[in-house]
């Protein structure tokens, strides 16, 4: 009885390690006395420990969700996205509004995917009044993210930036092939960018330097290391993140950023977030089973270090926002 007593009364001492580095902070948004249009700002990053071990150091900032918004019809989506924006597809600025004020997002990711030369090739101009159209229906902070196809997001990205000028955007993507163009006008009208590689963790740092020398502000830069959704690879994205973050707190300045992922596009392509429940009897309820799929892969990549998860699924932001409190609950030691 006494051995068992001493055991319940013992204290538990964690191991803590040091650090002697954090992760940079980056505000996203601008209000009016910030010299911009948003109502509200976000803060990601200042991390001094390891996801969520608030023994080891302070977690200054939650990790937040955005929902993707494109400027066209996205006709390959699963059609259980229908009933929750097929009202708004065509107008964007709607889409956006109804992202903030229905479903929670906190940020908009605005991807211009119509302005890909092979699915409308639209101006730069039209994607700067789609750009103004949406800053005006919604007061959250903007991530911006062109075609992709390096040509075109090259004239896109200029006029983006001077139209969004003191509004504080994040700009992207920025890759080792095509990252010059949209550094200078990120630098020239005080954007911050996204530094994306491709699950490699000495590109990811390679980028992030060669952003440094245009006299970029390092710190200014989120890394998107490339994710994978559960089922296809999520763990080599999941290790990248962890090697980038141990670099970041042991003293790696080339690391020090917070990381952004695309978690709604990835989970979303996946088999087994769209098969239909008559092909697969046995897998369940479509819908449902594409939600888990989403959040299952946000949970578990925030846990890796993503500081903001892209969505689509209306359903998914309260789930990952409910992980997210919870995670950001201080150990009890």
């Amino acid at each position: 009885m006494k051995i068992l007593e001493r055991r319940v009364i013992m204290a538990f001492t964690p191991l803590k390690e040091k650090y002697r580095n954090k992760v940079a902070q980056i505000t996203l948004g601008a209000t009016a006395d910030q010299g911009g249009t948003r109502t509200s700002t976000v803060t990601i990053g200042g991390e001094e420990a390891l996801p969520f071990l608030h023994f080891e150091g302070t977690i200054a900032n939650k990790p937040v969700v955005a929902l993707e918004v494109w400027d066209i019809a996205p006709t390959e989506w699963n059609s259980c996205f229908d009933q929750y924006y097929g009202d708004v597809y065509n107008d964007t600025a709607a889409w956006a509004k109804k992202c903030v004020e229905e479903y929670g997002a906190e940020v908009i990711c605005l991807r211009f995917k119509g302005a890909d030369p092979d699915l409308g090739d639209k101006s730069p101009e039209d994607c700067v009044a789609t750009l103004k159209a949406v800053l005006g229906a919604v007061g959250v902070p903007l991530i911006v993210l062109g075609c992709g196809k390096y040509e075109k997001d090259n004239a896109l990205f200029p006029a983006i930036a001077e139209a969004g000028e003191g509004e504080n955007l994040l700009l992207g993507v920025g890759e080792q092939e095509n990252y010059k163009t949209l550094t200078a006008a990120a630098l020239g009208y005080k954007h911050a960018i996204i530094a994306q590689s491709p699950i490699d963790i000495n590109i990811a740092k390679q980028l992030n330097i060669l952003i440094g020398e245009m006299n970029f502000d390092t710190s200014r830069i989120v890394m998107d290391p490339t994710i994978a959704s559960l089922g296809y690879g999520i763990e080599y994205g999941y290790s990248i993140m962890q090697r980038a973050r141990f670099g970041a707190l042991t003293g790696d300045k080339a690391m020090a950023n917070p990381m952004i992922g695309n978690v709604g596009f990835e989970a979303w392509r996946a088999k087994e977030a769209n098969a239909s429940q008559e092909d697969f009897p046995g897998w369940g309820d479509q819908e449902t089973r594409g939600i888990m799929w989403e959040a299952t892969t946000a949970t578990a990549l925030i846990s890796a270090g993503l500081g903001i998860a892209v969505l689509r699924h209306p359903k998914t932001v309260a789930l990952v926002k409910k992980s997210i409190d919870a995670l950001m609950v201080p150990s009890a030691y």
